[in-house]
């Protein structure tokens, strides 16, 4: 039995809305925009704002049908919404993660590295996910049970990571631009032959499933949206996206909305 994350309607809908956030910020980068500032001092657009809602309203709409499906309701927590308590976001079992600009920094220094991230997980695993890069016209997306894809100039090409290119003899690492702290560092130079790539937002990630990349550490702070949707891309092109102290797969919706430092390969 087809689950309703693998049915092409459900695929096809969130191609179109991406496409249609997409559009929509990128006629705002083109032009000057004011920028406001979060209570945790971390930048906000009018295009963050508008990409949240045009999300937002899509899930709210089709979680209506979707609910009576899986026969229980299923929660939303974006980046930028005021999100629920734990003690009522730990009822859920399916979750909606999405961060509706991953890289508003890099909105802001119009240097094209940043993406709207859109994640669906279960019991706090991601079982789909979608990224679009705006301005490369580039979608990314993983879905359980099927695999990954990237489509590009409306061509759709499946996602499987090499795992023999750790064998590689000079190893790529994708890093933070700003974030490349001493532990992070430290990690690098245990790979004695390595060429250091530093990109922006969860691009690392989608690096990782399209084999630009071998490993991507981040010893540093990430928040559960800046991460689901692109992890569902490297889990299901047959990658990880573990804890970097326990080892164990990166989980979602949980108390603390900060994710542990990780590693994914």
């Amino acid at each position: 039995m087809v689950k309703f994350y693998q049915e092409k309607q459900f695929i096809e809908g969130f191609k179109k809305l991406i496409k249609e956030c997409d559009r929509k910020i990128l006629e705002i980068y083109k032009k000057d925009f004011n920028i406001e500032y979060k209570d945790d001092k971390s930048p906000l657009t009018i295009a963050d704002k508008l990409s949240n809602q045009l999300i937002c309203d899509y899930l709210n709409k089709i979680n209506i049908d979707l609910e009576k499906i899986v026969d229980q309701k299923i929660l939303i927590i974006s980046e930028e919404n005021k999100n629920k308590d734990y003690n009522e976001r730990k009822k859920y079992n399916y979750c909606w993660i999405i961060d509706p600009i991953d890289g508003t920094k890099e909105f802001i220094n119009k240097n094209g590295e940043f993406t709207i991230n859109i994640g669906l997980t279960l019991n706090s695993i991601p079982l789909f996910g979608i990224v679009s890069i705006p301005v490369l016209d580039e979608i990314y997306y993983g879905i359980e049970g099927v695999g990954s894809f990237k489509e590009f100039n409306n061509s759709i090409t499946k996602l499987e990571i090499n795992k023999n290119k750790m064998n590689d003899l000079i190893i790529n690492i994708v890093a933070s631009k700003s974030h490349l702290n001493d532990k992070t560092q430290q990690f690098i130079d245990q790979y004695k032959n390595h060429e250091l790539i530093s990109i922006g937002s969860s691009i690392k990630l989608l690096y990782i499933a399209e084999n630009k990349a071998h490993i991507y550490p981040r010893i540093a702070p990430t928040s559960e949206w800046d991460t689901c949707a692109a992890h569902a891309v490297v889990k299901y092109a047959n990658g990880f996206v573990i804890d970097y102290n326990t080892k164990k797969e990166l989980t979602y919706n949980k108390e603390n909305l900060l994710n542990p430092f990780f590693l994914v390969y």
